[in-house]
């Protein structure tokens, strides 16, 4: 589902601090309100804690930047699965 690619590219772009993910993306992005679905809140929640802009930066000079494309792309890939899972079987 694209609207599950887009909130994981979102989560994976945006700096979320720790514990206020819930709350972002329950208030911030309308998941209380109905305006967000299940699937894409989850995404961006898996998302935002593995990959930040500024962690991107970092984990690239670190690892280097194949192997960070990689691990960027499994993060965004899985979150984006695992989000539309849960939203075709829950959302």
């Amino acid at each position: 589902e694209g609207s599950c690619f887009l909130a994981s590219i979102i989560g994976a772009i945006l700096y979320m601090p720790t514990l206020l993910e819930v709350a972002i993306v329950g208030d911030l992005f309308g998941y209380s309100a109905g305006i967000m679905g299940g699937g894409p809140a989850l995404a961006l929640l898996l998302a935002g804690p593995s990959l930040s802009l500024p962690n991107m930066v970092v984990i690239t000079k670190v690892m280097g930047m194949k192997k960070a494309f990689i691990y960027f792309t499994l993060v965004i890939i899985v979150a984006t699965l695992v989000g539309f899972g849960y939203g075709m079987m829950w959302g």
